[in-house]
């Protein structure tokens, strides 16, 4: 993101890039009541938060890592005050539509047996966040050690539910949310939320930046409206 000059009516919104559908929404509805021009960026939260540290022009932060979050606070560049964990997601087991797969996820769940001779969807563990989420959750379930050598890993979590909606692999682990706009998956159960670390999208006001109009668009980003509109999206407000 270039430097530039942003006017008083101008709110510029770093968001991370698995809310894109949902923010653009939101946005939509309130600049059907407000004349605020609102400049957003999609990308991963930690490129995110490099820009935010290399002072390109943000108002507001949106982070699916908890960890970039805490960073920006300590560091001083996000208002402390203004933070909001605002929303968290779940982790789920999906197979193709057709699919006859239908079991229980719990301790020692047959995972191997489903796979037959194929392999597990998921998004890579050693560097994308789902990815880690899912990992936790098998160690946790004490059925990773059955799987680890039959994984199939994506680049991202989008990656991972194409793969089943090819049905290139018959069982996946993505988030919540990638299933809502599939017609081509259903979820064949949650994982409990105490397998792994809970998955939480934190807000925050970039620091100096509470002016009247970012002060207005944050109320209506973390207020009702705006999380009916997360939900739609199977985003769990908290």
């Amino acid at each position: 993101v270039s430097p530039r000059q942003v006017s008083a009516e101008d709110i510029s919104l770093l968001v991370a890039a698995r809310l894109t559908d949902a923010v653009t929404e939101i946005i939509d509805s309130y600049l059907r009541q407000s004349n605020d021009h609102i400049l957003v960026s999609f990308a991963n939260s930690s490129a995110l938060a490099k820009q935010i540290e290399n002072k390109a022009p943000a108002d507001i932060f949106i982070s699916a890592n908890l960890g970039w979050m805490d960073y920006l606070i300590q560091n001083g560049l996000i208002k402390r005050a203004s933070r909001r964990d605002a929303l968290g997601n779940k982790l789920v087991l999906v197979t193709p539509v057709e699919s006859e797969i239908d079991f229980e996820i719990k301790p020692y769940f047959p995972l191997a047996k489903m796979l037959g001779d194929g392999r597990l969807a998921i998004a890579d563990p050693d560097f994308v966040p789902a990815g880690q989420y899912a990992a936790a959750a098998l160690k946790w379930l004490d059925v990773w050690s059955e799987v680890a050598s039959r994984l199939a890993p994506g680049s991202d979590v989008r990656n991972t539910l194409s793969l089943v909606e090819r049905g290139e692999t018959q069982l996946g682990i993505v988030y919540q949310t990638d299933v809502v706009g599939s017609k081509k998956v259903r979820i064949v159960d949650y994982f409990p939320t105490e397998s792994h670390p809970p998955i939480i999208y934190s807000f925050g006001i970039v620091s100096d930046h509470d002016s009247p109009a970012v002060l207005s668009f944050y109320d209506f980003l973390t207020d009702e409206e705006a999380m009916e509109i997360f939900k739609i999206y199977g985003f769990v407000p908290r």
